[in-house]
């Protein structure tokens, strides 16, 4: 009897384990869903609303222009945000605020992106810390899951007048 215990015990660690490991390679390398709080990303998530982030294209470089990205935070490595890429390496991207009379530039230094909320009056981003290594990219927000009469794939940024040509 104690022998029966035993194996049905070692019997369910080892299942555990097993899908464990799935469920860990499958949140790291195919995505998951997330929770998004905060104003910096409205009009186009707001919070609370729930998203499908894929992770698939940050190990692929496949990331582009305007896409929404979920980065481990420059100034909190617990926390993730949640912004638009604005500049690719090699990009010149403007670097002031949009109420700000002069406009600076700038370009992104190999290995970064250049990130910004939509909401440009309520959002710390890359006009605050800079460029962000592309390696804190987590993923790519593919469709908003909730709330359910916003289902589907994401707006363009209100702010594409943001990204430069040159």
């Amino acid at each position: 009897m104690f022998r029966n215990v035993l194996g049905k015990t070692f019997r369910f660690l080892g299942y555990t384990v097993q899908y464990g490991c799935i469920a860990h390679c499958a949140f790291e390398y195919l995505g998951g869903i997330v929770v998004c709080s905060g104003p910096s990303m409205e009009p186009t998530i707001q919070n609370s609303d729930i998203v499908f982030s894929e992770n698939l294209s940050r190990h692929f470089y496949c990331i582009r222009k305007g896409d929404i990205v979920i980065v481990k935070s420059p100034n909190d490595p617990k926390s993730n945000i949640c912004k638009r890429v604005i500049g690719l390496e090699g990009d010149k991207v403007c670097t002031s605020n949009p109420s700000d009379f002069l406009k600076s530039h700038s370009y992104v230094p190999k290995g970064h992106v250049w990130l910004e909320g939509d909401n440009l009056r309520n959002s710390t981003d890359s006009r605050c810390y800079g460029p962000v290594p592309y390696g804190l990219i987590r993923g790519r927000i593919c469709f908003k899951i909730w709330p359910l009469n916003d289902f589907g794939f994401l707006r363009a940024s209100p702010n594409g007048h943001r990204f430069l040509d040159d």
